[in-house]
């Protein structure tokens, strides 16, 4: 399921919700960045919103449980990202060892992001972006 919209002033949301299978990581790349860029959204925080809608949804099918329900709004100051399941287990960044292949997925979105975090009784991960120009 899609829904997309704007709201008064400059903001836009959508929301797309899935079964938990990996095949679909990539379509949600590819429906977050016809949004971005149909949002004229700068390339480079598109960029890093889709590589953190890759990870979050990643970790939304590997660990939760139910439904991934993705969620992006831009406003003239942040992009938000949320990505939510019915996980009760909330997503922690942990220090993967150098062995290790996988493990830096929050890691890797702690870098892209303004801020990052869990709410919702563990439920929802989310990662906030300063749009280009507004760093308040």
């Amino acid at each position: 399921m899609l829904r997309s919209g704007s709201s008064q002033g400059a903001s836009w949301t959508f929301e797309v919700v899935i079964a938990p299978e990996p095949d679909l990581v990539s379509r949600l790349r590819r429906i977050t960045t016809t949004f971005l860029l149909r949002w004229s959204t700068p390339s480079s925080l598109a960029d890093d919103a889709v590589v953190t809608v890759s990870e979050l949804v990643t970790n939304g099918i590997e660990h939760g449980h139910g439904p991934v329900v993705l969620r992006a709004r831009l406003t003239d100051k942040e992009l938000l990202v949320e990505v939510s399941d019915e996980s009760l287990v909330p997503a922690r960044l942990r220090a993967p060892t150098g062995d290790e292949v996988r493990g830096r997925g929050l890691l890797l979105v702690s870098a892209l992001a303004h801020d990052w975090g869990v709410r919702d009784e563990g439920r929802t991960t989310w990662a906030a972006f300063h749009v280009h120009g507004n760093t308040s």
